[in-house]
């Protein structure tokens, strides 16, 4: 048992670690949002879209969508064009200095739908959690399995909640908005970089 919650944690921190449209939503939130408490509704949107796949992944979800031709060229499309759609929208993004009463930041339910769309039809992280972990977890029963999702969980919790605190520290120490500006653009082309990868896979296939 700890030996599979020991597996979860390393499998799930090096899934999550490489920066993605997931990462950069949340971390973005972080900055551009005047406090902490404001962060919140995109972290705990984000955290419990992970466990929703997390948990659709272990209890075996990942052999019906993966063995799917038309599940995953759908899920591909629409991944698509919300990373494009998305990486404009990050790269004509213009943040103001956080001292600004009247910065222009999302609303908690824009946050949340935004949060929604890129874990629900971002198909790096569908894949991730659905097919490297659901994958992983056909190695445990019981729980031994019940462990291994238990601590997948956990780290994704605790790395989008590391994530709004980051971002909400930058974004008081970065007055100018300059940083978050080069940030954004950095970030839109990791979204449309993504996007040219996705579509050569699913042209490949």
């Amino acid at each position: 048992m700890l030996q599979a919650a020991l597996h979860g944690f390393i499998l799930a921190f090096g899934l999550i670690l490489p920066l993605g449209v997931q990462n950069i939503f949340v971390f973005n939130q972080g900055a551009v949002q005047p406090r902490f408490s404001r962060v919140l509704p995109v972290i705990l949107t984000a955290s419990v879209c992970d466990t929703l796949l997390i948990t659709l992944a272990v209890a075996g979800v990942s052999v019906v969508v993966l063995g799917s031709f038309w599940i995953k060229t759908v899920l591909f499309i629409l991944g698509i064009l919300f990373l494009l759609y998305m990486g404009v929208v990050t790269w004509r993004s213009n943040p103001r200095p956080v001292k600004d009463e009247e910065i222009n930041v999302l609303t908690p339910k824009k946050q949340m739908a935004f949060a929604l769309s890129v874990s629900l039809l971002n198909p790096h992280a569908i894949l991730d959690t659905v097919g490297v972990i659901g994958t992983s977890s056909l190695n445990y029963g019981g729980t031994a399995k019940m462990a291994f999702g238990l601590s997948c969980i956990v780290v994704s919790w605790l790395w989008f909640l590391g994530l709004g605190i980051a971002g909400n520290a930058l974004g008081k120490i970065d007055k100018s908005g300059r940083v978050m500006a080069l940030l954004n653009k950095i970030s839109a082309l990791v979204m449309w970089g993504t996007a040219i990868y996705l579509g050569t896979s699913l042209i490949n296939q």
